[in-house]
């Protein structure tokens, strides 16, 4: 019988779909997975790395959009041969495979959405703000349950929050930045919503994405600077992995 690869073993307590992204990548550098190869079904991904199914989605997900993984129809999942159009940039697959830092993540990631707010601030017309609004009231609207579908909506409306801010900012240049850097920290962004609402802490989060709009509206930069990084809840997010 052969041996089990090491990319099968069961995880840690940490990032679920991060780990799980992690495992995977790491299968293809170990050379267990191999460009074209097949990769095991979610079930089976999910009882050999004792996760849910829902995590083990997700990651095959963003390895999708990233263009490192490929799904056919009735066949299932593979890894790509080379680069796909679909991926974003090549500097991506190498940052994942690199598992850069989650600092200095977190860094880039501030920095990417506090000038995605600055440009918003300078080019946002009143209509572009009205419907940053109407996104935050959807916002408002979700808080309250705590089940995985409840999570998932929230995360989605979040992800349409900002993504109107782009829109806000007037810059395709930037904004495909900002969105690479929000496709390498999707994982824990969601951890991030998914602990703050289980916690019952929707409503924290809800208010630091509507203290994001105010200072937007005022034109209000130093706000900005200070509030950016305070809205990931990070310290939440470390306490849940401890």
């Amino acid at each position: 019988m052969s041996a089990t690869p090491s990319y099968l073993t069961s995880l840690k307590k940490e990032s679920v779909v991060q780990s799980v992204i992690n495992r995977l990548t790491e299968g293809m550098k170990r050379g267990e997975l191999k460009p074209g190869d097949k990769i095991p079904t979610e079930p089976e991904l999910a009882e050999s790395l004792g996760v849910a199914r829902s995590s083990v989605r997700e990651a095959i997900k963003i390895l999708t959009y990233l263009g490192v993984l490929e799904s056919k129809r009735h066949e299932g999942t593979f890894v790509c041969n080379g680069f796909e159009e679909s991926m974003i940039d090549p500097m991506v697959y190498g940052i994942i495979l690199n598992q850069d830092s989650f600092e200095n993540l977190m860094e880039l990631r501030e920095m990417t959405e506090a000038g995605m707010m600055r440009l918003a601030i300078k080019n946002h017309d009143e209509a572009e703000l009205a419907e940053l609004e109407n996104r935050l009231n959807d916002m408002a609207e979700i808080i309250g349950g705590t089940d995985e579908e409840s999570i998932r909506e929230f995360f989605e409306a979040d992800d349409r929050f900002h993504d109107m801010i782009a829109v806000m900012g007037k810059n395709p240049m930037a904004d495909k930045i900002n969105r690479v850097v929000r496709t390498l920290t999707y994982a824990v962004r969601y951890e991030t919503v998914s602990s703050m609402i289980t916690r019952g802490k929707g409503q924290e989060l809800y208010e630091a994405h509507r203290v994001l709009l105010e200072a937007i509206k005022q034109g209000d930069e130093e706000v900005l600077s200070n509030k950016v990084r305070e809205s990931y809840f990070e310290a939440e997010l470390m306490e849940r992995r401890c």
